[in-house]
């Protein structure tokens, strides 16, 4: 479902799970989140780290930046240097972050004791 499909029905805004998954959408949130949960982070570094493109990043950041997930800190340098971070409210996602990696960890785990695919 579409952010503006969402906000049509009255969903946006009002249901949790249907808010989370629009501010999270795209396959990158989760690690950029998770990246600037480590701290304060320059655009290479964060291209680097997550080996994602830069027409990607830059929209993923704009987006979660125009949501309040994310600061973009711009200092008047030459060259400039750009930094992001979490916002407070970007911050508050860290405890489900802890719990994304606690499940993936057992999901991992399942993996290699070959249990998955089976009734």
């Amino acid at each position: 479902m579409k952010k503006e499909e969402a906000r049509a029905k009255g969903l946006f805004g009002k249901c949790p799970y249907v808010t989370a998954q629009q501010l999270l959408k795209g396959k990158w949130a989760i690690l950029i989140m998770h990246e600037l949960s480590q701290g304060t982070k320059r655009f290479k570094e964060l291209q680097r780290n997550i080996d994602i493109t830069q027409a990607t990043l830059t929209t993923q950041l704009r987006y979660m930046e125009e949501e309040g997930l994310v600061h973009r800190e711009v200092y008047p340098e030459v060259p400039p240097r750009v930094e992001y971070s979490l916002t407070p409210i970007g911050e508050e996602f860290l405890p489900v972050l802890k719990s994304i990696e606690n499940w993936g960890n057992k999901y991992i785990d399942f993996i290699k004791q070959g249990s998955y695919g089976h009734a």
